[in-house]
């Protein structure tokens, strides 16, 4: 059977999952009784809510005596890891574009990484259909883009399809009729290369991703580059440091539509998953024991983020969440950093482990997957990570990308002037629009989403994704406002709350539990302020015009994970239970924060 291997990039939210469930269904791998979600690959409860895909998966159809396997890949600049090494394992991309947005910075990275590796894209222009769709325009942003990234002739020379992938519709010009995907799968076929490689030489296979399973342990999912390979087959396992282990594949596994199934042998060009080893890492080679010849191992970007995950110690600790240990949360990194190589964790003592990624998203989603399971633990404000390269202090700039309606593109330029941003091009987009682009340090943005949304009216959209590390760029502005910070246990009266709101913004409702140290709120002003929240209304039987005046409550800021990160300062926790997202003093008895001050100043 011929062989394709491809994978879908694109910008967060330009439509790589829906094309891949389209994909799925008009090939007919899905029975007809089969109930299929939509967005199916998208299979995690997080990925699902957020609409965003996290980890990159793949699947494989069978399509007029072809397979197909197909990756796909993560659009947020966070899982950039995932998307690189994806990339290291096919012969050819669909580069999706949405028809409205165009060329965004994410577009930009994955575009750079599969130009760099010879592959030549297919584009497919989504999302044709929106009313402000300008496909032409699109289709030349993405031509200067190739130029701009040293394309080469064949990969300027680029296909194009035209789709609404919600509607399962493909087509080679704009005003063909709607009917199906039979365009795109045409194209896969005839444009994306056959592997490369050959059954008859010695066994080559590397590992892209990694799975777990609790009864046969590390799963590697990988592609075969040469030879064949067989169920309980002898192999040696090349890591990337040079050492050997020799074993046996105790499972091996293929996949079509969503089904894995157990097979007895796959051979070169297939993408199967593997197991018999633990030790089993990313870019691993497994090669012919008699005739070794590993592959050049995958670069894994390294991380540019860290956060300290903490045992929690404040007073309502263990009310709410199952695992509350430092072993407890040990394991659980751990675990993690099994089959997240993106990813890295220290414990750095007293019950404090220092996990380090790509970005906040990246961390805040494992938070949110350990707060599910149970989980109760502190982190700390997200730091960036400073290197020092040839006696020289660097650290790590992102590309930003904004839309904003063009009222307030002045306040925006002035907020991230402040934060060491500099702006490269300012551009109109039409319907009172511009978009701005700017390289600014990573630091810098820690924080500026809340308030960016703030000033845009929640109306503004930013994308950055990592540029490279540079000499480090001096101090950044941090959050202009102080804490409103509860000196009293017990529970928030609303007749307290109602008073306090004119001191600024509250983060809690009545009946909430509070306790001294706990933060309650945004001052108004740059300094914290100790309040009261749990202080009732004094009951006299004496009537007076006024004091029985209706308590008008302003809703709350709600706090999600992300959110709270991105408020709090380097003297603050955020308190994290599978129940409630609190914000904390990192100390918090008065006396000992005002001590701990003084020795900072």
């Amino acid at each position: 059977m011929e062989i394709r291997n491809i994978a879908v990039i694109a910008h967060v939210d330009h439509g790589k999952t829906t094309m891949v469930d389209q994909l799925l269904r008009q090939s007919g791998t899905f029975n007809e009784r089969d109930q299929i979600d939509e967005r199916v690959m998208d299979s995690n409860d997080i990925e699902k809510e957020r609409g965003i895909t996290i980890l990159s998966k793949n699947t494989a159809i069978n399509y007029k005596g072809t397979r197909i396997n197909i990756i796909d890949t993560p659009g947020h600049a966070d899982f950039g890891g995932e998307v690189e090494r994806v990339l290291k394992m096919i012969d050819g991309v669909l580069l999706i574009v949405d028809a409205q947005e165009g060329v965004m910075p994410q577009t930009k990275f994955v575009v750079k990484k599969a130009l760099a590796l010879g592959l030549c894209p297919i584009v497919v222009v989504n999302k044709i259909d929106k009313p402000a769709a300008e496909p032409d325009r699109v289709v030349d942003e993405v031509f200067d883009l190739f130029a701009a990234l040293g394309a080469n002739d064949k990969q300027l020379d680029f296909p194009i399809i035209y789709a609404i992938g919600k509607e399962g519709v493909a087509k080679n010009e704009i005003d063909d009729d709607n009917k199906d995907m039979q365009p795109l799968f045409d194209k896969i076929i005839s444009h994306v290369p056959a592997p490369s490689g050959d059954i008859k030489n010695p066994l080559q296979l590397q590992v892209f991703t990694l799975g777990y399973d609790n009864f046969v342990g590390k799963i590697g999912i990988a592609r075969i580059f040469n030879g064949e390979i067989k169920k309980n087959q002898n192999v040696m396992l090349a890591k990337a440091d040079g050492s050997k282990i020799n074993g046996r594949i105790s499972k091996l596994i293929g996949f079509l539509g969503l089904e894995k199934m157990d097979i007895e042998q796959a051979s070169v060009g297939d993408i199967v998953a593997i197991a018999g080893f633990d030790a089993l890492d990313v870019g691993d080679s497994v090669v012919d024991p008699s005739n070794p010849m590993p592959l050049d191992p995958l670069f894994i970007e390294e991380p540019t983020l860290s956060v300290v995950f903490s045992v929690n110690d404040g007073p309502l600790a263990g009310t709410e969440g199952k695992h509350v240990t430092s072993n407890k949360i040990a394991e659980r990194l751990e675990s993690e950093m099994k089959t997240n190589i993106a990813m890295r964790y220290e414990n750095i003592g007293e019950g404090k482990f220092k996990v380090s990624g790509r970005g906040e998203l990246q961390i805040t989603i494992l938070a949110e997957n350990m707060r599910r399971e149970g989980f109760e633990f502190c982190l700390g404000r997200p730091e960036v990570i400073v290197r020092v390269e040839n006696g020289v202090k660097t650290e790590p700039f992102e590309s930003l990308v904004i839309d904003v309606p063009d009222e307030f593109s002045g306040a925006v330029i002035e907020k991230l002037g402040r934060r060491r941003a500099e702006m490269t091009s300012m551009t109109p987009t039409g319907d009172g629009q511009t978009r701005l682009e700017f390289e600014i340090p990573a630091r810098g943005l820690i924080g500026f989403r809340s308030q960016f949304l703030t000033d845009t009216k929640g109306e503004g959209v930013m994308n950055h994704s990592f540029l490279e590390f540079r000499p480090y760029s001096g101090s950044v502005e941090r959050r202009q406002n102080g804490a409103l910070v509860s000196m009293e246990n017990g529970v928030a009266l609303a007749y307290s709350l109602w008073n306090l709101q004119d001191r600024g913004v509250l983060f809690i409702e009545p009946q909430a539990k509070t306790y001294i140290g706990m933060i309650i709120g945004e001052h108004s002003r740059p300094n914290d302020l100790d309040v009261n929240p749990i202080k009732g209304k004094n009951l006299t039987n004496v009537r007076a015009s006024g004091s029985d005046d209706a308590i008008k409550l302003v809703p709350p800021r709600k706090l999600n994970l992300e959110r709270a990160m991105e408020w709090i300062e380097e003297d603050e926790l955020v308190e994290v239970t599978p129940l409630t997202i609190r914000i904390r003093k990192r100390y918090l008895d008065p006396t000992q924060r005002r001590r701990m001050e003084k020795n900072k100043s």
